[in-house]
């Protein structure tokens, strides 16, 4: 009995005097509201039109623009995709409608600009991509000219 005894004692001395386990405490999660994200975002050669739906979602549209020179003088390559983004905090999902499963543009809402990085085609055109760094030229409603498609591979002399 006395050995219970001394054991339980030593077990408790050391429960007490062993360093305390290292607290995980999750990263706090930025939430924007809707009049961070509402307007017109542009870069050098693209655009995304955004307003806030409400229940965490946001309407999006992407027009986007890839210049190069040809022998027949300046062309483009265009496209655009629309539909529902999903955001959680400041980032939002973004697949536009009649895209692969494979298509998945990141929308992160930083302040006064959104970060975007697009994984897989989506489909816009050759090299034409939603990647990059955009700052809001508008805080209005934007006008959504297309209605949950993705129209791909223009091509349009610069001339």
């Amino acid at each position: 009995m006395e050995n219970i005894t001394k054991t339980l004692l030593l077990c408790s001395i050391a429960v007490l005097f062993s360093p305390p386990k290292p607290q995980v405490v999750a990263p706090r999660q930025t939430i924007v509201s809707a009049a961070q994200v509402n307007g017109t975002w542009r870069s050098k050669n693209c655009n995304f039109k955004v307003w806030a739906l409400g229940n965490q979602r946001l309407r999006v549209e992407f027009s986007g623009t890839y210049e190069y020179s040809s022998p027949a003088g300046p062309m483009a390559n265009t496209g655009t995709g629309d539909g529902t983004a999903f955001i959680t905090g400041n980032t939002a999902i973004f697949r536009p409608e009649g895209t692969d499963d494979e298509c998945k543009i990141t929308m992160t809402f930083d302040r006064a600009r959104l970060v975007v990085k697009q994984e897989g085609s989506c489909g816009f055109g050759l090299n034409v991509t939603a990647d990059g760094t955009y700052r809001r030229v508008s805080r209005r409603k934007p006008t959504f000219e297309r209605s949950g498609s993705v129209h791909t591979g223009d091509q349009r002399s610069r001339s």
